[in-house]
């Protein structure tokens, strides 16, 4: 970490990525002199670390902004939470980070020992889905997902209730003889 003369100190920190999902990046292609942006979605490696050189007025936010730039991935940076992990007496601790906190600021006063502090990129967990942070085609997608398992569970309901219809038909046929 280096102090500057204006008091801003900068530095690096080490961010693990603990995603759930597959982000999406930008893969830009220039096949002769046309530039085609085509969007690819994987998942990370579990447990993979990027370093980002910040300064100590950089919030989370920037961050957070920061490490999406750095890697051309196209998902909304809203999706995403810094959180902080903390080692104390065998134990460890995670805590989301508000967007205005100053993660090289936390690096600092924590010292240079990662098991004391590392940073951690997740997606919320807040359990309320952001809409507005999914582009249109992952939106449109999602609703062929849904009209999908509608379908198959409306078929499921039918064969169920059909097979119902049966048994029932069946138990009256063996009960209710017609006179004659």
């Amino acid at each position: 970490m280096t102090l500057n003369s204006n008091g801003v100190y900068t530095g690096f920190i080490k961010v693990q990525m603990e995603l759930c999902r597959p982000i999406t990046v930008w893969a830009s292609m220039n096949p002769g002199k046309h530039i085609i942006n085509n969007e690819t979605a994987f998942y990370l490696p579990k447990g993979y670390v990027n370093t980002l050189h910040i300064s100590s007025t950089n919030t989370v936010r920037e961050v957070i902004e920061a490490l999406l730039k750095k890697f051309l991935v196209a998902d909304n940076p809203a999706k995403f939470a810094l959180y902080k992990r903390c080692h104390r007496e065998d134990q460890v601790y995670m805590c989301k980070l508000s967007e205005t906190e100053h993660p090289l600021y936390l690096r600092l006063v924590a010292g240079p020992r990662t098991e004391m502090l590392s940073f951690v990129l997740r997606e919320h967990e807040t359990g309320e889905v952001l809409w507005e942070a999914f582009s249109l085609p992952e939106l449109h997608n999602f609703l062929r997902i849904l009209d999908r398992e509608e379908d198959e569970q409306l078929q499921n309901l039918k064969r169920r209730y059909a097979a119902y219809r049966d048994k029932l038909e069946e138990a009256l046929g063996e009960v209710w003889q017609p006179p004659g």
